[in-house]
């Protein structure tokens, strides 16, 4: 076999897959835009020229198996990374028009929240922790707090189960009300997208379903980029997927044409499970 060229690389079916526009990009409104995105740790680089838009007040499922870059990629939209030595990014990512690396730290991560793989809530109450971001922001008066923590844990559909026991610890939870929890929490500031990383893999599929039904609830106040491993949920929840591999955005369009009948061999191959 001949030597690939730089924009290709070889996938675990033994083809070629290349770094070129990853197909329609939707026609709605774009919410963030991406182009020419690479990603270093160090002198590693693990993205590869990304470009999508992701569209406002939409569910997008990003698939892929692991290690491929999706959660990395993640975190470059509201600039987690930067908490991880030596890394670097290139590239253009805009919210609303305006340059993510421009803009206040602070200021980007409120208007962009996120919701980790495994729960986080802090050891504090569970008022205290939805509370968290608004004090945070300079909000002071209990009457206002006690409105934006009911408000969030409403949003979240956790009100109705916490609201007699709103000064106990949040550990005091289980895993999947704590997960809620977290949510609430991110909401609590008003964002206007949240970003999940496999927010469901350490849930049982009860509590999975309630997060589900959660998101279908909250994406018609903000826009939701979801990153997963199970595709019966991307096919569920999602109105766009984009599927990575090998650091690369190999295929983007909607849900269902994704599912049922995606332009790339390779998408086709992991949907299917010959591989990942």
């Amino acid at each position: 076999m001949g030597a690939t060229s730089d924009a290709e690389t070889i996938c675990p079916t033994g083809k070629t897959i290349s770094s070129e526009p990853q197909g329609p990009l939707p026609a709605t409104a774009a919410k963030i835009s991406v182009r020419h995105l690479n990603f270093f740790y160090s002198r590693r680089q693990v993205l590869y020229d990304i470009g999508l838009d992701i569209p406002e007040k939409k569910i997008t499922a990003l698939i892929g198996p692991s290690g491929c870059g999706k959660s990395t990629f993640l975190r470059t939209l509201n600039r987690m990374f930067e908490t991880v030595p030596y890394t670097r990014v290139e590239g253009e990512v805009k919210l609303d028009g305006e340059d993510i690396f421009g803009m206040s730290v602070v200021d980007l991560r409120r208007r962009v929240g996120m919701v980790f793989q495994k729960s986080n809530p802090f050891p504090k109450s569970i008022f205290d922790n939805v509370a968290f971001g608004a004090r945070v922001n300079g909000l002071k008066n209990r009457d206002k707090l006690r409105e934006v923590v009911e408000t969030s844990l409403r949003r979240a559909a956790l009100w109705d189960e916490v609201k007699d026991s709103l000064r106990k610890s949040a550990y005091s939870l289980s895993g999947g009300q704590q997960q809620r929890l977290c949510i609430a929490r991110a909401l609590a500031v008003d964002p206007e997208v949240i970003l999940l990383d496999e927010p469901c893999s350490a849930l049982d599929p009860i509590a999975t379903a309630k997060i589900e039904d959660l998101l279908f609830d909250l994406v018609g106040s903000c826009t939701i980029i979801i990153v997963t491993h199970n595709m019966q949920q991307a096919a569920r929840v999602a109105d766009q997927t984009g599927f990575f591999l090998l650091g690369r955005l190999i295929e983007f369009d909607k849900t269902e044409v994704m599912f049922k009948n995606p332009s790339r061999k390779e998408t086709e191959d992991y949907i299917s499970g010959r591989f990942g």
